[in-house]
């Protein structure tokens, strides 16, 4: 009997662990308030030279818990700790879109009501960004969709080289919830982002002095123009303005990236772009600056990366951007949190 006595109570143990767990499995799913998607980091999620994550970890998920998200991007995980969560997408438009659809179809959270920060850095627009400057996006464009023209193609010589197809344009241009992203601006409009004496420098050379290059670094609106090419130049430049004039956008022209039409499009798909907040800092521009030609940035003998101390493209504004951006965004995300956004 007292054997007898012994199994049923260990029976009984095994059998409320099971319940545990089966209802765990089928429990709620955990509820999410805010969603951070940067698109790389650079080394370990927190410690060493910082990516577009690593800040967001640090403040928000550290000690908190990582899923493996199926069909995910690489060795991402999805961070989450305290009603936010974080995941690194992977660059460009289809690992953006991929990670972010796969992020939200996961069943063991919930994302209906939550908020999302698609952040990142990109080449701030010449003539109206310098390097730091963090821009509250309102609208991204999609730089590949269209036509590009080869400039020695054209039987007329000619600055932009796009040619618009409205057969696109379901998915070739997002204009974000303009209410919200008003809110969110009035919030850290006044906030004065960093810069470097190196970096004022290599502005002031870049550009002969302009006041747009060497003014202090500002919290701006601006559109983004997405683009898979990781391009720069007038030609390039000029395709962007156009694209933002054709498509109807709300603000100028601000600074190109790879990845923010494709997260608006996708979270479109899935009814939540109205609660997108696009953050972005510039770390270089769209031109090639101070000598440098696309021969000599981009031959596969280049090494020189932007978030190196002696970048060619973006001085030593790198680390100090990345502060830039998380500053901006704790802002806004502790607003989400404490419910006055």
């Amino acid at each position: 009997m007292k054997y007898l006595k012994v199994f049923l109570s260990a029976l009984l143990v095994v059998i409320g662990a099971a319940v545990i767990i089966t209802a765990a499995r089928g429990g709620k799913p955990q509820k999410i308030r805010v969603l951070i998607l940067p698109k790389f980091e650079n080394g370990e999620m927190k410690g060493d030279l910082p990516g577009e994550a690593q800040y967001y970890y640090e403040g928000y998920l550290d000690g908190g818990t990582e899923y493996k998200i199926d069909g995910g991007h690489g060795d991402s995980r999805l961070y989450v700790k305290d009603d936010v969560a974080l995941y690194v997408t992977g660059i460009g438009k289809v690992n953006a879109a991929v990670s972010v659809s796969a992020v939200l179809k996961d069943k063991r959270f919930d994302f209906s009501d939550a908020y999302i920060i698609s952040t990142g850095c990109g080449g701030g627009a010449v003539g109206y960004s310098t390097m730091g400057d963090v821009f509250i996006i309102t609208s991204a464009v999609d730089y590949d969709l269209g036509h590009h023209a080869d400039v020695r193609d054209l039987e007329e010589e000619k600055t932009a080289t796009w040619y618009h197809d409205d057969e696109y344009d379901d998915s070739s241009a997002k204009i974000f919830n303009q209410d919200l992203a008003a809110k969110a601006y009035d919030l850290v409009k006044d906030v004065k982002p960093e810069t470097t004496e190196k970096t004022r420098a290599f502005m002031k050379a870049a550009f002969d002095g302009a006041g747009w290059a060497v003014r202090d670094p500002k919290v701006l609106r601006g559109t983004t123009a997405s683009g898979d090419n990781y391009w720069k130049g007038k030609h390039g430049h000029e395709n962007a303005l156009l694209m933002i004039k054709t498509y109807g956008c709300p603000d100028p022209f601000a600074i190109t990236e790879m990845e923010d039409v494709s997260v608006a499009v996708t979270l479109d798909r899935f009814g939540m772009l109205d609660r997108l907040i696009g953050i972005r800092v510039s770390v270089n521009t769209d031109a090639f600056m101070n000598g440098q030609t696309p021969e000599a940035l981009w031959d596969p003998d280049y090494h020189n990366t932007i978030a190196a101390e002696e970048s060619v493209e973006a001085a030593d504004i790198f680390p100090t951007a990345m502060k830039n951006n998380y500053e901006v965004g704790k802002i806004i995300i502790d607003a989400i949190l404490d419910g006055s956004l």
